[in-house]
């Protein structure tokens, strides 16, 4: 992506008066993806007073009022000023990042955020994670309430981060009183993102470990956003799940996809994800598997007592999803070239998926002499 001038600073004067009767939301993260789309959907609305738009690149919604920093950087304060919510959407849950790297951007990112939004006066602050906090694990209720325990551990990508995030958005009321702060949940999202669970449905084979119970819930960004706004609008708090409604059973799912699973004993799945992460070839550590084996649904109860809806349904995202990533292939979560993509793909299913993860690892080994 090209980058902006960054002498470029704003759009716009900042004692430009707020057109709006609505309150002023600054957003961060606001350069791209769900970020970008809130903000797009903030300045539409006749509800919002003014956007503060905050990312290291100026985005392309000139009706909002951008500054272009780090989220780390503490001046961050002096660009809220003024904001009666802060939106945080500015988190780095790339697979492809390094883990230290990203953990040390997220948390200190949030820390930052909610110690600037208290200093400039911000009466409520956004949080936005993912409904993965809760945990897969086989004997969760389903759906599981939006009070139920976080028994999730940081196995998995980027959740262990997510975690802290939410510890730090609990203990910043009682750091400072006067700051509220909401938390929003979605499920596995869909639209734009690339994560261990979307890249699930990018193999030639869905791999069902066996005796697991998979169930699916979808999340679509567009839900997410009409969500975040309800939250920038305090017509929801507390800590709340995003979702469509209901889930799909994992044979559903593969009714649905058309694509045909391939099962292997626990054992077998966990070892060899765990091997080939630890090697440098996937980038999903073997935790990510849970997410695909134990129920994790949750229920919407609190958007829907707001008189929010999702517009989109599991089978739609679903479909959405598969749309998307047509074209792409993908191994135990590492992305194919076209050549091993080919041979992949091909009649042969599981057993050549199965071949070609072992010649990976060969190849893998040879290059480090083991």
């Amino acid at each position: 992506m090209s980058s902006p001038d960054p002498q470029v600073r704003a759009t716009r004067n900042p004692s430009t008066p707020v057109t709006g009767r609505g309150p002023v939301v600054a957003v961060t993260g606001a350069a791209s993806g769900v970020g970008d789309l809130l903000t797009r959907r903030l300045v539409a609305s006749d509800d919002i007073g003014r956007v503060i738009a905050i990312d290291e690149r100026r985005g392309d919604v000139p009706e909002a009022h951008w500054h272009v920093l780090d989220v780390r950087d503490p001046a961050i304060a002096e660009k809220f000023r003024g904001a009666d919510v802060v939106v945080h959407l500015a988190l780095d849950l790339d697979l492809e990042t390094d883990t230290a790297a990203r953990t040390a951007y997220n948390v200190r990112g949030t820390q930052t955020v909610l110690t600037a939004a208290a200093a400039a006066g911000v009466h409520r602050v956004v949080l936005c994670t993912s409904a993965m906090v809760y945990g897969a694990l086989p004997d969760n209720d389903v759906p599981l309430s939006e009070d139920a325990e976080l028994r999730a551990t940081a196995e998995a990508t980027g959740v262990g981060d997510l975690l802290e995030i939410e510890r730090l958005g609990r203990r910043a009321p009682r750091a400072h009183p006067g700051l509220n702060v909401t938390v929003a949940r979605p499920a596995v999202l869909v639209g734009g993102t690339d994560t261990a669970l979307t890249r699930y449905f990018e193999s030639p084979r869905l791999l069902v470990v066996a005796g697991s119970r998979p169930t699916w819930q979808f999340c679509h960004v567009e839900d997410l956003v009409s969500a975040l706004e309800y939250a920038a609008l305090e017509k929801v708090d507390g800590e709340f799940a995003v979702g469509c409604d209901g889930w799909l059973e994992q044979e559903e799912i593969e009714e649905l996809s058309g694509i045909r699973r391939m099962e292997l004993p626990s054992a077998v799945a966990l070892g060899a994800a765990a091997r080939l992460h630890r090697i440098g070839l996937t980038p999903s550590p073997a935790g990510d598997l849970a997410y695909t084996m134990h129920p994790w649904v949750v229920s919407v109860g609190r958007l829907h007592d707001a008189g929010w809806r999702p517009q989109w349904t599991n089978e739609e995202v679903l479909a959405a999803l598969l749309e998307e990533v047509q074209g792409r292939h993908t191994v135990a979560g590492r992305r194919l070239g076209r050549k091993d993509a080919t041979a992949a793909a091909g009649a042969a299913g599981a057993t050549v998926a199965l071949l070609g993860t072992a010649a990976l690892v060969r190849r893998a080994r040879k290059r480090r002499g083991l």
